[in-house]
């Protein structure tokens, strides 16, 4: 799915017409998020938490903090009045283990080794990254692959490398990274949501707030 032209391609002089533009973009993004890979990533996460397998997120910059709420909602979100009690883990929240993994090894390293060390058969890796083509993710994808895990890739732009290497690749088709990152937290959003719904007694959804 091509990305649309770049934006802003041009100085847009008033707060007011970028908000406009910039809302223009993410709408028109959003539209184009692939629905039925939105399906097979929430049957994945479902699966996972409800084997019991652990589900891990990564991710650099702004992917991080989405990484690091994704724990927040997955954990706590879906688990809100069902049964399911997912098991949830950040690969971007340990500081310390960050620090020491790129400073002794190497940054590239740095959510791979932690792949290797835990992951298993069962559990779930999202990554989550705009370019999709960061070393360290692109790394951690295969790690998983090798570890028997399934992969789910957060990407925009073209999708990159981590696109291809993930068994489901939600892409979002913007160029704008800002629009990228606030899809992906729509998207992490709309998985949590959906997962906790489907599983609640369904007089309470409408008892409830989301």
């Amino acid at each position: 799915m091509k990305a649309s032209e770049k934006f802003p391609a041009a100085l847009i002089d008033k707060i007011e017409d970028y908000a406009d533009a910039y809302l223009s973009e993410y709408s028109r993004a959003a539209g184009l998020v692939d629905r039925s890979r939105l399906a097979q990533a929430a049957l994945l996460v479902q699966k996972t938490a409800s084997s019991g397998g652990t589900i891990y997120s990564c991710g650099n910059g702004g992917s991080a903090a989405i990484s690091n709420h994704l724990l927040c909602d997955f954990a706590k979100g879906i688990q809100t009045d069902t049964a399911l009690r997912p098991k949830v883990v950040s690969l971007s929240s340990h500081a310390e283990l960050l620090s020491a993994i790129g400073n002794d090894i190497g940054y590239e390293e740095t959510f791979s080794y932690q792949v290797r060390s835990w992951g298993k058969t069962g559990d779930l890796l999202m990554a989550i990254s705009s370019s999709g083509n960061s070393e360290n993710i692109v790394r951690a994808l295969r790690e998983a692959k090798t570890a028997g895990m399934a992969t789910i890739a957060l990407t925009g732009f073209d999708g990159g490398r981590a696109a291809v290497l993930a068994d489901v690749s939600i892409n979002v088709p913007s160029q704008n990274y800002g629009v990228v990152e606030d899809l992906h937290q729509s998207v992490m959003h709309m998985l949590a949501q959906f997962i906790r719904a489907k599983q609640m007694e369904p007089a309470l959804i409408a008892q409830r707030k989301f």
